[in-house]
């Protein structure tokens, strides 16, 4: 936030209409102040790295990059905004990959009006909103990860480059991939990659990455 406690906000959807209602509720609230708006995806990315908001209000179907690719160029440039995702769907995969990106609002489009304010409010403040409508895809995702946890109980002993390596895996990411994201040679990747199937009782070509697609949603939790 600002020294004058105003929470900065950029609002990005395609929709004028609904644009037009969340920039109503936000220019309607003394603590909040309105910075920008973009209809897509490049156009959010250059308004929100150029102002710097304290909150960016983003809708994940865009034109030309869409809100999750938006985010992660967001992240590369260190870029500080709080991010609160807006979706049309109750579509759990949506919902599980914004949680991986570190997302700490997830608001039903058709849910904003009664919560946007206080998912606003909230995430500026360092706490997480997730509509209550999609409690569940949390509890089924922290159930999922127990499960797995005790079905391979070798996850514990898994370094934090190793963990990190595996969500990649179970990303669909290739070596190459993997070592150009953490600067390091396909070597040392194939070097923790076999390190990771030793830990879990995996062996067999290709069995690493079956296992992780297998339990992608599980692992996704992964730090």
């Amino acid at each position: 936030m600002t020294e004058r406690n105003t929470i900065r906000v950029v609002i990005v959807d395609d929709h004028p209409l609904f644009r037009q209602g969340l920039r109503q509720a936000i220019e309607a609230d003394p603590q909040l102040e309105l910075v920008g708006e973009a209809d897509q995806g490049e156009s959010a990315l250059r308004l929100i790295l150029r102002e710097e908001p304290d909150v960016a209000v983003l809708d994940v179907s865009l034109p030309r990059m869409n809100g999750f690719d938006v985010i992660r160029e967001l992240q590369k440039k260190r870029c500080r905004t709080q991010i609160v995702i807006l979706t049309m769907h109750k579509e759990e995969h949506a919902f599980n990959t914004a949680l991986n990106l570190n997302v700490t609002g997830f608001v039903l489009k058709e849910n904003a009006a009664a919560e946007i304010l206080d998912c606003i409010r909230r995430v500026a403040g360092g706490e997480a909103y997730v509509s209550p409508s999609l409690t569940d895809f949390m509890l089924r995702r922290r159930s999922r990860a127990e499960h797995l946890a005790r079905k391979r109980p070798g996850l514990e002993d898994l370094t934090t480059a190793e963990r990190r390596i595996l969500k990649r895996v179970a990303e669909g990411k290739t070596t190459k991939e993997i070592a150009g994201e953490f600067f390091i040679s396909p070597r040392t990747v194939e070097s923790h990659r076999s390190n990771i199937c030793d830990k879990l009782g995996i062996s067999g070509s290709n069995r690493l990455l079956q296992f992780a697609l297998e339990n992608r949603e599980a692992l996704s939790h992964l730090q």
